[in-house]
């Protein structure tokens, strides 16, 4: 059962979930502070900068896009029946998901390498 790619996709989809809601409240932590002057604002901007949060936003970036695409292979699988081809259309996802993390990944990378 914990080998199978529908746990895999269970799993995954709620790990990016949880990760996406943790990623809310650091926002929301971020951009508050401005209500607390501009001192605040800046230093928790600077604490965000950093190659550990630049990191983490490629990893939020995969975690966007996976739940995404297993969002729509749900879908997909749920309205037209096509239980077949749930585990090709996982392998999909999983792939869609890597490109477009190398792709929109990269441009952060390659910043936070030049800064």
């Amino acid at each position: 059962m914990y080998r199978s790619t529908g746990f895999l996709s269970f799993f995954l989809r709620r790990l990016t979930g949880v990760a996406l809601v943790l990623y809310l409240g650091a926002h929301l932590w971020v951009i508050g502070s401005a209500m607390q002057g501009p001192a605040v604002f800046d230093a928790r901007l600077a604490a965000v900068q950093t190659p550990f949060f630049k990191l983490a936003e490629v990893a939020l970036l995969a975690a966007v896009w996976f739940h995404a695409f297993d969002g729509v292979r749900l879908l997909l699988v749920h309205w037209f029946r096509v239980t077949n081809y749930r585990a090709s259309l996982l392998y999909a996802a999983v792939v869609m998901t890597a490109l477009l993390t190398v792709v929109g990944g990269l441009p952060i990378v390659l910043f936070m390498l030049e800064g």
